[in-house]
């Protein structure tokens, strides 16, 4: 589907929504902002590199720097294996980089693909200078989360956890979360290829946000303590489809 100009949306995890904080919040970026200046950090990962090259070709957006520790000195358009360099080089303190953005007034993102145990400084340390955070790191701790939670909240910056950068499985987890609170029974089926990474980062967040809504789901179900049903289908594709397999996520509600 072709939109006219591109939409921005901050997506609250760990929240319960409200009517003056909905789980997502969308709105046109206003032409008189001027150009995003975004920071890349764990920008020598697969993502990272090609974050980099998206951003350096996207319109409205300028990489302003890229964090790695083990690519220190590089430009990070090598890094990214573009055409040309970017003049942009890698480097190794996120404090640092942020002190000599501070002076812009440009609007300005961290994109965080670091590590867990990093994700709360880094994100605390880019709001306390202005910036809004986008994090996908696997793994980080739902207390962590919280905490990020209360602590952007009061700075009114926004910032996005999320274990998938995918916009299908955010609009999946908004249409779950708007429409599961008006009814009672939950399952969440969840069909991969390969059945040892079942239940996904992507049903376990959608689980816990199902859980804090304060409703509680599938009330006749006694094999589960969960608020959530904890029947998690965890089949296979079959085996006479020939063309690549594919992953998928249903929701059902009733």
């Amino acid at each position: 589907m072709a939109m006219a100009m591109p939409v921005v949306a901050s997506t609250y995890f760990g929240l319960k929504p409200t009517a003056s904080r909905p789980l997502i919040e969308c709105a046109m970026p206003s032409s008189r902002t001027g150009t995003i200046r975004v920071i890349v950090n764990g920008a020598g990962k697969d993502i990272g590199r090609a974050a980099i090259a998206a951003i350096s070709k996207a319109r409205g957006m300028e990489l302003a720097g890229a964090i790695d520790p083990l690519l220190v000195g590089m430009d990070a358009g090598e890094i990214a294996n573009l055409d040309e360099p970017l003049e942009v080089p890698v480097l190794n303190d996120l404090v640092m980089l942020l002190t000599s953005l501070s002076q812009s007034r440009t609007a300005g993102v961290l994109v965080d693909f670091s590590e867990p145990y990093s994700v709360y400084d880094n994100v605390r340390q880019a709001t306390a200078f202005g910036m809004r955070s986008v994090v996908h790191v696997p793994g980080v701790d739902m207390d962590v989360i919280a905490s990020l939670s209360k602590f952007c909240e009061k700075a009114s910056m926004g910032c996005i956890i999320s274990p998938t950068l995918s916009i299908g499985s955010l609009l999946l987890e908004k249409a779950a979360m708007t429409a599961a609170y008006h009814y009672d029974h939950v399952e969440i089926v969840e069909s991969r290829p390969d059945t040892s990474v079942c239940p996904s980062p992507d049903t376990i967040q959608l689980a816990n946000n199902l859980s804090g809504l304060g409703q509680t789901y599938n009330k006749n179900d006694l094999s589960t303590d969960s608020a959530v049903s904890g029947s998690v289908s965890m089949g296979n594709w079959p085996s006479s489809i020939q063309y690549p397999l594919t992953e998928k996520l249903t929701l059902h509600i009733s």
